[in-house]
């Protein structure tokens, strides 16, 4: 009589959730099978990122001709300025912003997303005494912005009609 009533209370809140409409976010679905990356950096870290969340049902080609969209990066730049110092000019605050400029076409150029930017900031407080720490934090900080705008990405282009 105790498993069954545990294995009821377990599923209650699921069936609850799934009753008011709450489902988990899936990856968006593309509407085309192949993709092409131009201009990107020999070893950009969003370059790789954007490789690895493809959907399995979309391959990545190298040749932009075999693919059916081909995703341009126009500015793929991390920045890091300065945002409060002291009197005597020590760093006790700095912006960190991943810029990613792009274009989607179709390999004879029609164009299907136009020229767009996004743009993500983060402030960070540092410290001299805390250097390896904070070097460490500002790592974490740029690849959530990655990821962040990998799936802004993503959802943008789930969006385009299929060529």
């Amino acid at each position: 009589m105790g498993l069954p009533r545990r294995t009821l209370v377990a599923a209650l809140p699921a069936a609850l959730l799934t009753a008011c409409g709450f489902e988990l976010r899936r990856p968006p679905e593309l509407p085309f099978s192949r993709i092409a990356f131009s201009g990107f950096e020999p070893r950009s870290p969003l370059y790789e990122e954007l490789k690895r969340s493809l959907p399995t049902n979309v391959q990545w080609v190298e040749d932009p001709n075999r693919a059916e969209v081909v995703l341009h990066a126009l500015v793929d730049r991390r920045e890091k300025s300065v945002n409060a110092s002291t009197a005597a000019g020590q760093v006790r605050g700095v912006q960190l912003r991943v810029n990613f400029q792009y274009r989607l076409a179709t390999p004879a150029g029609r164009e299907l997303v136009p020229e767009s930017t996004l743009l993500l900031s983060r402030d960070m407080t540092y410290s001299e005494t805390y250097a390896l720490a904070k070097e460490q934090e500002e790592a974490q900080l740029y690849q959530a912005m990655q990821t962040d705008i990998v799936m802004q990405l993503m959802r943008r282009i789930s969006q385009v009609k299929k060529p």
